[in-house]
């Protein structure tokens, strides 16, 4: 029994976050040398492998959906965090930064991590199968919440720019809000079942028979530790940002790549995570990691930014641009077609990644 105990308090997954945290707490609001930021880098790399182990923990012991909740919630409500703080003390350059790292947050996950788990799925199967109901389901949400919060205000006429106005922003928070809460009353209630993995006939798995779900006892140590690995995930992301920034003005690239560097960074989680259960013929979850990263960043982000207008200076620049609008169109409508059979081969797999390819480069060079 001591053996055991000794042995959880020095593995690594245990170690590296509380060392990652103390590093935040060293590092925290100072100016780092080049030597610095690299360390911040390596702990930032081990919080985050860390998380997906601690995530991938607490989900066998909840079991389906309702994993995939716990990881895609806690990374964007400390990516929130990270945006307001952010915007706080970033001044008229962060106005754009919450559409930036919104939208990039909505392609890298629609598709990249979806890109990704069919091509990882289709290798392992030759044809990856999963759910069309409740991943049509998840795409006609995130579908919608992008739509009403990013591309509607690039054509509304309250306010000069790409912006809402107070009432027409307040609305958008709240039907995000509701629009995300409902959908997860449907994936974890009534229609669970949809969100669940198949096999190749289509019919449910049981997530549970490969191994014994952990103690509650243990689920509950690895949620406080995925919150503290998250924690010091978005704290070093927030720590190298001057760093980010630095590099992105001497390469003369736009503002807006710092954005998608944050979004890079914070969903790395989830992307290792939904890589393990495509690697594991567990599409289905790593379609609900996507889908619910990309609906949980908007319907969380867009009400805490409304919030925090309130105290910001300046105005909040929400809608896309002409490219960014068109790349998004693609998205949804590549991404129905992907959906709707329920089968997926390399060839959506390598269209999606194909996407997310053209959104970084365009992000680089608009």
């Amino acid at each position: 029994m001591v053996a055991t105990i000794r042995s959880r308090l020095t593995d690594w997954t245990v170690v590296v976050p509380l060392l990652a945290v103390l590093v935040l707490v060293l590092t925290w609001g100072r100016e780092l040398p080049a030597i610095l930021v690299l360390l911040v880098a390596v702990f930032l790399a081990g919080a985050v492998l860390a998380a997906v182990h601690h995530a991938e923990v607490v989900a066998h012991r909840v079991g389906e959906p309702f994993g995939s909740l716990v990881l895609a919630v806690a990374v964007t409500v400390i990516e929130v965090a990270l945006i307001v703080t952010l915007m706080i003390s970033g001044g008229d350059k962060t106005q754009a930064l919450a559409r930036d790292t919104v939208f990039a947050a909505v392609m890298i996950t629609c598709n990249g991590i979806l890109g990704l788990s069919l091509l990882l799925g289709a290798l392992r199967r030759r044809v990856a199968t999963f759910n069309p109901e409740g991943t049509g389901g998840a795409l006609a949400t995130v579908t919608t919440l992008a739509t009403l919060s990013l591309v509607v205000p690039t054509f509304t006429t309250s306010r000069p720019g790409p912006e809402f106005s107070p009432a027409q922003l307040a609305f958008a928070a709240v039907a995000s809000l509701g629009l995300y809460g409902l959908f997860v009353m449907v994936q974890t209630g009534r229609h669970r079942d949809y969100f669940l993995p198949v096999n190749s006939e289509g019919r449910v798995l049981d997530t549970a028979q490969h191994a014994d779900p952990p103690s509650g006892r243990a689920a509950v140590a690895s949620l406080v530790l995925l919150v503290i690995a998250l924690i010091a995930v978005v704290g070093h992301a927030k720590s190298v940002s001057p760093a980010i920034e630095s590099a992105v003005a001497a390469a003369n690239l736009p503002q807006s790549v710092v954005g998608v560097v944050i979004a890079l960074l914070v969903l790395l989680p989830e992307t290792l995570a939904a890589a393990r259960a495509a690697r594991r013929d567990r599409v289905q979850i790593s379609l609900n990691l996507a889908l619910g990263s990309a609906m949980a960043s908007i319907g969380l982000t867009i009400p805490a930014i409304a919030l925090a207008s309130v105290w910001l200076d300046g105005p909040l620049l929400l809608g896309l641009g002409g490219t960014q609008m068109v790349l998004l169109a693609l998205t949804v409508v590549t991404g129905v077609l992907t959906v709707v059979p329920g089968r997926a081969t390399l060839l959506q797999g390598g269209v999606h990644l194909s996407l997310l390819a053209a959104f970084l480069f365009l992000a680089a060079s608009p």
